[in-house]
C-alpha cells in the first residue's frame, strides 16, 4: 500500500490538539491542501478529541471559503489504527481532490510578489 508522496504526515498524539490555527498555518506555510485523520468517533483514547478536531476542521471549511481559498482543500476522517487499506484510499482521494483544485492560492500570491 502506498499514498502519494506529496503527502506529509505530521503526528499528534490526538487529533484534538490540531486547533484551527494549525491548520490555517498550514495553508500559510503554503500546503495545498490538509486531511487530518482522528480516531474513530466513540474509540477516542482522550475521549472526545475526535469530536473537537471535527469541530475545529468544520470552522477552518468555512473560514477558508469566506477568504477565497476554498474550504473543500480540508478534510477529516475518522478510522481505526487497522484500515491501512482505508487511509490510502481517503489520502489518494484528498490528493485528486487537490491537483483538481490547483496550488493553494496564498503560495501562488507569494510566488507573485517574489517575482515582482
Amino acid at each position: 500500500m502506498s499514498y502519494p508522496t506529496s503527502i506529509k504526515i505530521i503526528r499528534v498524539p490526538c487529533t484534538g490538539k490540531v486547533d484551527i490555527l494549525h491548520i490555517m498555518r498550514s495553508f500559510e506555510k503554503g500546503a495545498d491542501g490538509v486531511y487530518v485523520v482522528g480516531c474513530r468517533e466513540g474509540d477516542c483514547h482522550y475521549n472526545s478529541g475526535n469530536f473537537r478536531a471535527r469541530k475545529r476542521v468544520e470552522q477552518a471549511q468555512q473560514l477558508l471559503d469566506t477568504i477565497g481559498i476554498g474550504g473543500h482543500r480540508v478534510r477529516m476522517c475518522n478510522l481505526s489504527s487497522s484500515d491501512g487499506p482505508l487511509f490510502v484510499k481517503y489520502a489518494q482521494e484528498m490528493h485528486q481532490k487537490i491537483l483538481k483544485a490547483g496550488p493553494n492560492p496564498i503560495k501562488l500570491a507569494k510566488k507573485k510578489a517574489k517575482a515582482a
